[in-house]
């Protein structure tokens, strides 16, 4: 069925608050979008590092622009009928560029935003090298960005990157600050045991999102497990973009070694299969209808 931008963000919230993990995949460009939106997800995660790398073909290291992510949050949000949640990094400059993204990512149709705590220019939160502002400089920010919204349903993602450099409790002591700021979902990034994921869910009695990265930072958990963990979001950002990667790289491979495409039908989606998720029923149709 078909939801309106507001009644997207209603049903999120209310799915968030449901004591039932929401599972989120990353989607990056287009065709993940159309193909994860037939999947029945309860949310869709517009992944920084898999957007900037497939739209710019550069690292997610502060390089995109907020004109560069409001393109593709506007053209992923019109093509899902899913919520998506979209990741705006540090907000893309002060408090007015805050407020300023705030309405963009809103108006454009996202049922939430994701924002952190990184100094600029930021870094992918299971990469050396990230450093984090004064914890009043954020909860300024997520004050600024509760008050821009239009709809009060818009879930605001306060994500704190402190656990790497400056330890857990200073993450959860940032966590709690955040959620007296008006975040309502709390995202403590890259702990690194069992044990401290545990604890982060025991903090907090709030959703809390968790970031699954393959071959990153967190220890890999069943949602079933991380939920009874307490945590309410799983975002899934790079198992899409890493399996898209792979799977160019075996095809492109084939190819070079004069092997061409002979046997590996079986590995791709029909060619008819892509047709109807890039909606060219419609077009045959209307040609069918109007054509001379």
């Amino acid at each position: 069925m078909d939801m309106t931008a507001n009644s997207r963000r209603k049903a999120l919230k209310a799915r968030l608050n449901s004591g039932e993990i929401v599972v989120a995949p990353g989607i990056f460009d287009m065709i993940s979008v159309r193909l994860a939106d037939t999947m029945n997800f309860d949310c869709l995660y517009m992944t920084g590092f898999g957007t900037v790398a497939s739209y710019l073909g550069e690292p997610d290291a502060g390089i995109a622009t907020y004109t560069d992510m409001i393109n593709r949050v506007t053209a992923f949000c019109a093509a899902a009928t899913t919520p998506l949640v979209c990741d705006a990094d540090t907000g893309y400059g002060g408090l007015l560029n805050m407020a300023h993204t705030i309405r963009g990512y809103e108006r454009a149709g996202a049922a939430g935003i994701q924002i952190e705590d990184q100094e600029f220019p930021k870094k992918c939160g299971h990469t050396p090298g990230r450093r984090v502002i004064p914890i009043a400089d954020m909860v300024k920010k997520i004050q600024v960005a509760s008050d821009a919204r239009e709809d009060k349903d818009f879930q605001i993602i306060a994500r704190t990157d402190a656990r790497t450099t400056l330890g857990l409790d200073e993450a959860l002591r940032r966590g709690e600050a955040y959620a007296k700021a008006g975040a309502d979902v709390v995202f403590i990034e890259s702990p690194e045991t069992v044990e401290e994921l545990e604890t982060i869910g025991k903090s907090f009695d709030m959703p809390l999102l968790v970031n699954v990265v393959e071959g990153g930072r967190t220890p890999q958990l069943t949602p079933a497990e991380l939920q009874e963990l307490g945590f309410s979001i799983a975002i899934y950002p790079s198992a899409g973009f890493l399996s898209v990667a792979r799977a160019l790289e075996n095809v492109y491979g084939e190819i070079k070694a004069l092997k061409g495409t002979t046997g590996a039908e079986a590995n791709m989606m029909p060619f008819k299969a892509m047709c109807e998720l890039m909606g060219f029923q419609a077009v045959w149709d209307f040609d069918k209808a109007h054509a001379e």
